[in-house]
């Protein structure tokens, strides 16, 4: 009998969508929100409706039934420090994501839109290996105030994703890999895999900025201008309005890249810094592994732009080889660690933080 998983991954300016029979895919699709509709919101968890609404009518554009789901799996958003691999959504993680998640950001919406879906058929959501997976070093925990440990924030479903894969396909052990992997797209993080570990990670508000987020600012300046701003605008500055579309009113990378091959100077320097910051995180991590890395991976639909990671490849590729493997598998992740956890291969951990 085939087994039915709805798998969905909402990014920050879109939600990818896909329907599973077994490992195979069915449907997919990348619904698109626009900057204009999601000024109309004033929190991400706002957004939730809007885009329950339109997961459910490609569902219906498709003729997939929902009550022949056997399972639907959300990415997993910013909880406090999990493990990896599968959690069950429960009442308590809905209510953490939507009323006190660590920090504000798409991904929390993956969970809370998987169990209504699933509320509804009668059946369990999943989300799997979320932005939370904590595995840092104790001494990368130390950020120097003690008020503010570092924090595991990073895109591990799909590093991890990319990293077994690529060792996969090396012939090398996941597990004993030393490796640097740099996610590319509307939010950029990097981690330094030891021993298959992600021993420590640039989050993406202590690194490059990127199409809409600030990234790593000035302290002294950020505190002064947090004194002339209430603190929904600075988060809007810092998420959603930082990055690219501070600099050139976009978030859109192709749109940048128009913008370049029209003459506009500000956009190629601007284009080239998020380049040159992402390669300055790069070699950050590579100290960390003692200068032992084995390859670097770059990842994420920014990826697909051979402009950003020429420039990166030209300041990293003396640390190790560089393997660029454009796009996310975050769907496919989901989907076939949730049919692990059904066939019992897994075994889905009970969410249970305040």
């Amino acid at each position: 009998m085939s087994t039915y998983i709805l798998a969905i991954n909402p990014g920050s300016t879109s939600t990818k969508v896909a329907v599973y029979e077994d490992q195979s895919e069915l449907y997919k699709t990348n619904i698109l929100h626009s900057n204009d509709d999601l000024e109309t919101f004033s929190k991400i968890s706002d957004q939730y409706e809007m885009r329950y609404e339109s997961i459910m009518s490609f569902l219906k554009e498709v003729h997939m039934d929902v009550n022949d789901l056997s399972a639907v799996v959300g990415r997993g958003g910013l909880l406090p420090p999990v493990k990896s691999g599968a959690y069950k959504v429960n009442q308590k993680m809905v209510d953490r994501l939507r009323f006190n998640p660590v920090v504000e950001h798409a991904s929390n919406l993956g969970a809370l839109i998987a169990f209504e879906i699933a509320r509804h058929v009668g059946i369990d959501a999943y989300i799997y290996d979320p932005v939370a997976v904590d595995e840092l070093l104790d001494i990368a925990r130390i950020s120097g105030l003690k008020e503010i440990p570092r924090r595991s924030l990073v895109h591990a479903l799909n590093i991890r994703s990319v990293a077994i894969n690529t060792a996969r396909d090396l012939g090398k052990d996941f597990n004993t890999a030393n490796a640097i992997i740099a996610h590319l797209g509307g939010g950029i993080t990097i981690a330094a895999i030891n021993a298959g570990k992600m021993v420590d990670i640039v989050s993406d508000d202590e690194g490059p900025f990127s199409p809409e987020r600030s990234g790593r600012l000035p302290g002294k300046d950020l505190v002064a201008m947090s004194y002339q701003n209430d603190i929904d605008t600075m988060k809007k500055k810092l998420r959603g309005k930082g990055g690219l579309v501070s600099y050139l009113g976009t978030n859109e990378a192709l749109k940048v890249e128009e913008m370049i091959e029209a003459g506009n100077a500000e956009a190629g320097l601007v284009y080239e810094a998020m380049a040159y910051q992402i390669a300055k995180g790069i070699g950050e991590l590579a100290t960390v592994l003692k200068g032992q890395v084995e390859h670097i991976i770059l990842t994420g639909g920014i990826a697909y732009s051979k402009r950003i990671t020429d420039w990166v490849s030209d300041r990293v590729s003396f640390i190790a080889p560089v393997i660029i493997s454009p796009g996310e598998n975050e769907l496919q992740a989901l989907a076939h660690g949730t049919l692990r956890v059904l066939k019992g291969e897994e075994t889905a951990r009970e969410y249970d933080i305040d």
